[in-house]
């Protein structure tokens, strides 16, 4: 099972006063708008990791069937009561270093404002390539540590660490920004392709977002990320990369244990609770509220 340190969101208010205050409308414009530029309009099967509340979800609508993972269950059962109960949505509970599907399952895949909790990114892009196909599409934002604002302070010495060097800075606890080339690094250790990148969030500034009108700084910001191939110095950065041929070309099964490693789970609906159990270390996972339950196992 994991050991990474785990950045949950449980029980949090995240949705209700980072986005649904109103104050953060240019960053979702400019997402959205990053979002229909750079993935593919349809696919197959979707895994969006680090879902949350599914504020993007509705953005991939022309998937078949759409995994919303998160570590949260709070915010899985807000993205419930967004979304409903329509069949094309399945909501897991679990983290991304030990993403609970069987190998080669997806063809698309997004990380949006997640891999910043990550304090070991390789390891996590590494299973993110586990479960995706090969040749499928996967769309990962950061938060650059090489932007602007970043520059100017260190020149100016308002701060004390390099937005040009290498390594994360955490300036929260399991909060990290990371400079463009690093990612890039990751990504291709990992068996991905970077195929495409946009620069967003360009006009991340209070007084600038108050005084032109969201719509508006959202299409200029637009504009401006086509420059993304080119440089990289806003706050966040997204890139659509493409994992390689290698992998096994149709998995095994489905669900796969987290603890074992096992892609034959069964479903067990004893009297009292929804289950799934694995076959080979017969840990069982719940099923509650319509949720896939893989932070931890139940009592045997």
């Amino acid at each position: 099972m994991n050991r990474h340190p785990i950045c949950d969101y449980e029980n949090s208010d995240y949705q209700q006063s980072f986005w649904d205050s109103g104050t953060r409308r240019y960053e979702d414009l400019c997402e959205a708008r990053a979002i229909a530029r750079l993935m593919p309009r349809k696919g197959r099967l979707l895994l969006e990791l680090g879902a949350g509340t599914g504020r993007n979800t509705l953005r991939y609508q022309g998937y078949g069937k759409i995994v919303l993972l998160d570590y949260s269950r709070t915010q899985l059962r807000q993205a419930r009561e967004r979304l409903g109960d329509s069949g094309q949505f399945l909501f897991v509970a679990a983290d991304v270093y030990n993403i609970p599907f069987a190998s080669a399952l997806f063809d698309a895949a997004t990380m949006i404002r997640t891999l910043h909790h990550m304090a070991d990114p390789p390891a996590a892009l590494r299973e993110v390539r586990r479960v995706l196909a090969p040749q499928s599409a996967f769309l990962l934002e950061f938060a650059n540590k090489r932007n602007l604002k970043a520059i100017l302070r260190y020149l100016f010495r308002r701060q004390e660490w390099n937005p040009f060097a290498p390594d994360p800075i955490e300036y929260l606890p399991l909060n990290f920004d990371f400079h463009p080339r690093s990612v890039r690094g990751w990504l291709s250790e990992n068996g991905f392709r970077v195929r495409d990148q946009a620069t967003v969030s360009h006009f991340r500034i209070g007084l600038l977002k108050k005084a032109v009108p969201a719509g508006l700084l959202a299409y200029l910001d637009y504009l401006i990320g086509f420059t993304g191939n080119l440089c990289q110095y806003s706050p966040s950065v997204f890139v659509l990369a493409q994992s390689d041929g290698a992998g096994p070309a149709e998995p095994a099964g489905f669900f796969q244990c987290p603890n074992c490693g096992n892609p034959d789970l069964k479903e067990d609906p004893p009297a009292s609770m929804l289950s799934l159990v694995c076959g080979e270390c017969k840990k069982r996972y719940a099923i509650r509220d319509g949720i896939y339950d893989f932070k931890e196992s139940l009592p045997l």
